[in-house]
């Protein structure tokens, strides 16, 4: 079984492009599927891959020539298992499981107000 490299792309990337980088790195057209939202053309659009352990990196590389935001590696999922609504659903939960940066925190540091040391 194969595994899918998918990946998420800028609504202004062309994806006629990256389809032709695709094939020109040795992937069939049966290999790849673009999930294009005809109902909003400023959403991102997602490209899945079937790859296999040797060719991940060539995949990588085609996306990251085509300005990819995110990439996301699924073992054991062949193409026919990777539709849009199954990609989204996984992609969605491994962003909530994802620890983002929090945000800089500030500590403020004692002045000579009141402390806890008892003075007499």
């Amino acid at each position: 079984m194969s595994n899918i490299l998918a990946g998420l792309f800028e609504p202004h990337s062309d994806y006629k492009k990256l389809e032709a980088d695709l094939e020109d790195s040795g992937f069939e057209n049966s290999e790849y599927i673009v999930y294009l939202n005809e109902d909003n053309h400023h959403c991102p659009y997602i490209v899945s891959v079937a790859v296999k352990e040797h060719q991940i990196d060539d995949a990588k590389n085609v996306f990251n020539q085509n300005t990819v935001m995110k990439t996301y590696l699924f073992e054991n999922m062949s193409l026919e298992q990777a539709n849009y609504t199954t990609l989204k659903n996984f992609i969605s939960a491994r962003n909530k499981a994802e620890i983002h940066n929090s945000p800089d925190v500030r500590i403020k540091g004692s002045t000579m107000g009141m402390d806890s040391e008892v003075k007499f």
